[in-house]
């Protein structure tokens, strides 16, 4: 399938699977998949591997959690006053939101989360690779466009698209310390670094208007927000019509085994120590709730971070 946005022509083909997480109940769940079969185009030297079609469901398995880089912080993020914004400002007032969802904490332990994010998640980023590179491939063009990485941590997806002088990239984060670790990976990137700003805010209130950017990015990032549905409902705000959500969240295991039942067991540890990260989410029901026109939802499993493994990832369309 081809669509036309804004003056790009994006092909949204299959991405091949990883290892299923809910291979049992996969054929109850396309049999209640309310959308249209979805691909998405694949990326990368070499040819082109022959897609499989995948279908836009919700899986009862939905859920995530963020990586292997635990560490003890049980102290919240340190407040400092916002840049004006390159975007302009949503309903909620973005500053009073950050006070509410993210209390201020001190600068060393968003520097010590930062630099675990920086150099803990190398065996991660390089298994999860090869699907960062297919659902980013959606974003090549000519035509100028303006992206938001909710949640854009060090940086770690600039490599697959910000080489593109024709992007405005705004990167949100709580966590201010991240953002001289992102400015290196745009940079790194080749991203001009006039086309990249950095805001410390949170989903739940996105400092951007209606229908002003051309595609938001969130990957390992719903697993930490106070509201999944609020942050949802924030996305697609932002979005034009037509605009492309490219997601990679890591979920629950499938309800009944044992992967679940130690992702209940330390769900509460794992919010102390990983900055609020939830193991129990159903993530992928509460994306294929929000009512993208068009939605490629896919589940996987990373051998990695085995506690993490369950994933689900795809694009929505606005």
């Amino acid at each position: 399938m081809h669509m036309h946005m804004h003056g790009v022509s994006v092909r949204l083909a299959p991405l091949p699977a990883l290892a299923p997480v809910c291979s049992r109940r996969r054929n109850k769940c396309r049999a209640q998949n309310p959308y249209p079969t979805c691909s998405i185009q694949h990326a990368g030297a070499g040819p082109t591997p022959t897609p499989t079609p995948m279908r836009c469901c919700h899986c009862p398995c939905g859920r995530r959690g963020l990586l292997s880089a635990s560490l003890s912080l049980s102290v919240l993020l340190p407040f400092h006053p916002d840049p004006p914004s390159v975007f302009a400002a949503p309903p909620t007032d973005p500053t009073a939101a950050l006070h509410r969802v993210h209390p201020s904490r001190p600068d060393y332990c968003e520097e010590l989360f930062a630099k675990a994010m920086s150099s803990g998640m190398k065996s991660y980023e390089r298994e999860i690779a090869g699907y960062k590179q297919m659902l980013f491939s959606n974003l090549r063009g000519t035509s100028s466009k303006r992206v938001l990485e909710l949640g854009v941590g060090t940086g770690p997806n600039f490599k697959y698209y910000a080489n593109n002088t024709a992007l405005s990239i705004l990167g949100v984060d709580p966590n201010q310390q991240m953002e001289k670790y992102a400015r290196s990976s745009a940079t790194t990137a080749g991203l001009p670094i006039s086309n990249f700003h950095f805001l410390r805010g949170v989903g739940e209130a996105l400092p951007v208007d209606d229908d002003s950017v051309d595609a938001v990015i969130g990957t390992l990032v719903l697993c930490s927000v106070k509201d999944v549905n609020g942050t949802l409902r924030e996305v697609k705000r932002v979005l034009k019509p037509g605009g492309l959500y490219i997601f990679i969240e890591h979920v629950a295991a499938e309800d009944g085994t044992f992967l679940r039942f130690v992702q209940g067991v330390l769900d509460p540890l794992q919010q102390v120590v990983a900055d609020g990260c939830h193991l129990t989410r159903e993530t992928g029901k509460q994306i294929a709730g929000v009512g993208f026109s068009r939605l490629s939802l896919n589940n996987a499993f990373l051998k990695s971070v085995s506690l993490f493994g369950p994933h689900v990832y795809g694009i929505a369309c606005k």
